[in-house]
């Protein structure tokens, strides 16, 4: 393989995995005129059509997709390797990239990883809120943040959090005309406010147990939202009943603004967990980043 030969699969890499050569260009820092060339030039030298672009979309090709199943992998063993050479500087460095949902970063990844930073200035990492659950290996990251049983098999789990609970709340005035519910049954026939979750494909379902019974309800109310926020604020208003983390109301439960229902109905369950490939080689920058945010 030619030296060439890298630069030009990284630009091809990079252009298939943003779906654009613009982004892909202000992504490598380069012109969109010189990416599509040196893409062209790529596909010359290989015989085949990599990428199939039409005026308004752009997708790999059966080779190209075949080609990318290889370099995804490949390059990023070349960059793990790359962080492992922190090792030989005098302070760890290296670049990183975990997937967390917002919850996740607001009440556990940055209040530990902001005294960690200040304290490795070599050490930069990004981070990507975002509701789905994410394929680490496909989208490229280092990491991701999980609860503990979402968590794949083939991966490493560390636990990063605390045993987690979701509870049922509303505010006082909810139970003015209906008495508050004692069963999850009884939830059909209260306002409710729904959470529109991507990984979920639709509105969350709630989720209880009690004494080994699970059982999962699908609720109906005036208002729904896709944002933690927006569902505590509805709740204040008064619009019905929410799902949430427990950690998130506590402050509103304390100070009687929100009330809690169920209670014997919401266990408690493995928290957040940090995970990676079992496949990786963690350089020394990347151990000393899960042991900082490793649940003591």
């Amino acid at each position: 393989m030619r030296r060439e030969d890298l630069g030009d699969l990284m630009a091809f890499l990079t252009v298939a995995e943003e779906g654009s050569f613009t982004k892909a260009a202000a992504r490598l820092g380069t012109s969109q005129s010189s990416l599509s060339l040196i893409v062209r030039r790529l596909e010359e030298r290989l015989g085949v059509r990599l990428l199939t672009r039409t005026t308004r979309s752009l997708a790999p090709t059966i080779a190209g997709e075949q080609l990318l199943s290889t370099l995804g992998p490949a390059f990023g063993t070349i960059d793990a390797q790359l962080s492992a050479l922190s090792e030989f500087r005098d302070k760890p460095a290296g670049s990183f990239r975990i997937t967390a949902g917002q919850h996740a970063i607001d009440t556990i990844l940055w209040p530990k990883l902001s005294s960690f930073l200040r304290e490795y200035p070599g050490i930069k990492v990004e981070l990507n809120a975002e509701s789905a659950l994410t394929d680490i290996v496909t989208e490229r990251f280092d990491a991701g943040v999980r609860l503990g049983d979402q968590v794949e098999k083939n991966m490493i789990a560390v636990r990063i959090g605390r045993k987690a609970r979701m509870i049922v709340v509303a505010s006082p005035s909810s139970f003015d005309e209906r008495e508050m519910p004692m069963t999850p049954q009884e939830l059909t026939g209260h306002r409710c406010i729904n959470l529109r979750l991507p990984s979920y494909g639709g509105f969350y379902a709630w989720e209880f147990e009690k004494d080994g019974h699970q059982l999962h309800v699908r609720v109906e109310g005036q208002v729904a939202v896709n944002g933690v926020p927006q569902l505590v604020n509805a709740a204040l208003d008064g619009y019905g009943l929410a799902y949430v983390h427990e950690d998130v109301v506590a402050h509103h439960l304390q100070s009687g603004s929100l009330v809690q229902a169920l209670d014997d109905w919401c266990p408690s369950f493995p928290g957040y967990h940090l995970y990676y490939p079992s496949k990786r080689h963690p350089s020394p920058a990347f151990t000393m980043l899960v042991e900082a945010l490793r649940h003591r």
